[in-house]
């Protein structure tokens, strides 16, 4: 019979914030803390000053320019070597060839920038960010 627990929190035994989850085979464990996305964004960059749709500890975000979007964190990082995914649409043409990357990672913050190769900067219909590491 399958068995379902319900909880409110979950607390490691040797250390408070670290739950190990046994992998794939039974061969390998995963740190529970490790793998999940310290914070996320989907941000609407073309509604005139840019938005967040929804996201996950972002506290802010600053239009900072055409394509420019500077996201600060509700809760910082430890330090600024993190990693960090983004991606975007453009509402026109949703498979341009296009560019969104990380800049200027801090632990207070982190920016996206979006250009389409060889032009300028342009505001994009969405960009999203998800955020792994380690949080202060």
């Amino acid at each position: 019979m399958a068995s379902q627990l319900k909880v409110d929190t979950l607390t490691g035994v040797t250390t408070a914030g670290s739950i190990s989850v046994t992998g794939e085979g039974n061969s390998t464990t995963t740190n529970l803390q490790q793998g999940l996305a310290k914070a996320w964004a989907n941000i609407d960059g073309d509604a005139g000053t840019a938005a967040t749709r929804d996201s996950f500890n972002v506290a802010s975000i600053t239009d900072a320019g055409s394509g420019q979007y500077d996201c600060f964190y509700t809760n910082n990082m430890s330090n600024d070597d993190y990693s960090f995914v983004c991606s975007q649409k453009m509402a026109a043409n949703p498979f341009p060839a296009s560019d969104a990357y990380a800049q200027n990672q801090e632990t207070t913050k982190f920016f996206i920038n979006s250009a389409l190769p060889g032009t300028n900067n342009y505001d994009t219909d969405v960009a999203n960010a998800a955020i792994f590491g380690d949080l202060a």
